[in-house]
């Protein structure tokens, strides 16, 4: 049987099923995922980290002086500006972040300043703005 034999033959019409709506017939041909959770983990590896910066001996010296003024002006409600490297909980690196209020208290022991209600691990900070 070749094209021209059927060309001419009129559209069948099934008598034993019901016509299906545009719609039912597009969803047969719907893209479906064949792996599931693919997409997330393709997102994932392309999201960007940072990796934490290491600070020289200048700014060491530079963040010690600002964490002193803000240990000796407690009880002044300083109010800081803290950048520091918050570590991901998925993947190698991080990003940094900058934290705005005041400062309630210098944890010596824990080695953290606390800004508001936020906790900054002190070998964390970057830059301190008073």
């Amino acid at each position: 049987m070749k094209y021209d034999d059927i060309i001419d033959l009129p559209h069948h019409i099934s008598t034993r099923r019901a016509h299906l709506s545009m719609a039912q017939r597009s969803a047969q041909f719907a893209s479906f995922a064949a792996l599931k959770g693919f997409e997330d983990e393709i997102a994932e590896t392309a999201r960007v980290t940072d990796k934490k910066l290491i600070l020289d001996e200048n700014e060491i010296e530079i963040l010690n002086e600002a964490l002193q003024y803000i240990s000796y002006n407690i009880n002044e409600n300083l109010e800081v500006s803290i950048t520091y490297f918050v570590p991901d909980k998925l993947k190698s690196g991080g990003a940094y972040v900058t934290k705005k209020g005041t400062v309630k208290k210098i944890d010596t022991f824990n080695k953290s300043v606390i800004v508001d209600n936020a906790e900054i691990p002190v070998n964390d900070i970057l830059k301190i703005e008073i």
